[in-house]
Parts: structure tokens; sequence; C-alpha cells
């Protein structure tokens, strides 16, 4: 069998460095699209699995392209059940944004669900993509280079969750902790709108308590938002690919017709 070679999850280690790593989500089945994300210059691609209708099989082939562009892909389960978690790890994306993180065990099971053992109770199957097909290496290996480069980041997006915050951020395995400014609005009674005072005053206590952790902060921001998220400590960052394309059509017509 052929020595192993390292898969190094080049995202997790510009976050470790502190640096800023900026991706695109996507909510549809695309190769392509991912192929120009890379090539646009994103450092990663989020496959969105909750509010999208990108598949298994469909994810393993965006995975792959992600991996040939030389870019993270990260998935966004359709739920934070560990059947859903190790389904898009075994598709061989480096990553999951796992949501509705509420409680200090929800982040333990979700750990456990990204980690093989001893750190954690991953289904391990000899054949998958991830272990290159059982053709890449001693398992031995493959498990611990797994564990070392696979990125957890979880979502904190519902009311409950915001007094069990520094509870969670005491969790082992987490990288990241992202807080969802969609659902939080809408939990807490401000559907859509992040910038009402409770919610925005709910969001600023929590990446204070993310900064003051091991762990790093996590937003999505527009172009217009993007310098607050960095400002605010913000490591990973995404925005959403349809903005991206409306914000470069709104400027090629406005140029067309102005």
């Amino acid at each position: 069998m052929r020595k192993f070679r390292q898969m190094h999850n080049l995202m997790k280690a510009k976050i470790a460095r502190g640096e800023p790593a900026l991706g695109v989500s996507v909510m549809f089945s695309s190769p392509q699209i991912v192929e120009m994300i890379g090539h646009a210059g994103f450092d990663w691609v989020l496959l969105d699995c909750e509010h999208g209708s990108i598949g298994l099989a469909d994810l393993e082939l965006m995975a792959m392209a992600a991996d040939a562009v030389g870019i993270t892909a990260i998935a966004r389960p359709r739920s934070n059940a560990s059947a859903d978690i190790q389904a898009v790890m075994d598709r061989g994306v480096k990553g999951v944004q796992i949501p509705h993180i509420i409680t200090r065990a929800d982040a333990e099971r979700a750990v456990a669900a990204v980690k093989f053992g001893p750190e954690g109770s991953r289904g391990l199957a000899a054949g998958t993509r991830p272990d290159r097909w059982g053709m890449g290496a001693k398992m031995t290996d493959f498990v611990a280079d797994a564990n070392a480069n696979s990125l957890v980041c979880i979502q904190i997006e519902d009311r409950e969750a915001l007094p069990n915050v520094e509870e969670i951020l005491t969790v082992p395995g987490i990288d990241v902790v992202f807080i969802g400014p969609s659902d939080l609005s809408q939990s807490l009674g401000f559907p859509g709108n992040p910038k009402a005072p409770p919610v925005a005053e709910a969001i600023a206590e929590t990446l204070t308590k993310i900064r003051a952790s091991s762990k790093a902060p996590g937003m999505p921001a527009t172009t217009e938002a993007l310098p607050e998220a960095i400002a605010n400590g913000c490591l990973y960052i995404y925005n959403h690919l349809p903005r991206l394309l409306g914000a470069g059509a709104a400027q090629y017509l406005a140029k067309a017709r102005g």
C-alpha cells in the first residue's frame, strides 16, 4: 500500500493563524460553480444541504471540484443529527457547519459525529472517498489525519442557546462558533432584522464571549458588512452566491443603462 499523503485543511490552518478565511455559500448542485469560486480567489465554499437542494451524490462531486481547485469544502448538513453529519463527512468534505446547537450536549454530540475514536464516535468504514476508496493508506493513518484536519463549526442561532454559550465554548474539538443572524433574529422575535437592538445586543455579547475563548468567531457578511465582521474578529466568513451575482449584475446593468 502506498505511503499515506496527508490532506491538510488549508482553511483550518489559516484560521488557526488568525487570518480571515473568506468563502461563498452555494445551495444548489454545481461543481462548475465550485471551480469558479476557487479560481476567483476564495478560500472555501459552504455546500448548504440544510437550506439548499444539494443531495449526497452531488455533494461528493462538489467536494471533488473543491479539492481539484485547491479550496476547502465545508458542508452544512440537513440537521444536527449525527447521521446527517456523518453522511456529509463520508462524501469527502473537510468539515461541517452544524445548525441549531443549543446545549453543551448538542455540541459534544456534534464533535463526536465528526471525529473518529478515541476523540469521537464517527462510524469508520473502509473504502470511502475520504479514505481514498481504501487505496490511500493504512486506516490508522487516515483516522489520525482526518481527526487532525477536520473542521468543526457549530451554529448559535436560537434564543435558547444564548444562556449556554459559555458552557458550549468549553467543548473540546470545536474550531469555529458561528452566529446565524437570520434564525437568531427570528428566534428573538424580529424575523429578518439582525439590526434590531435586542438581536444586535445578543450578537455583540456572543461575539465577545467567543473572542475570549479559544474558538474562532464566524458570521456571514455581505460586501458592505465585511469590514465590520473583520473588525469584530470574525475569521470564518462567507457571502451567499446569489448576493455576489446580484451585486455584479446590478453594477453591470447600471453601467449599461446609466
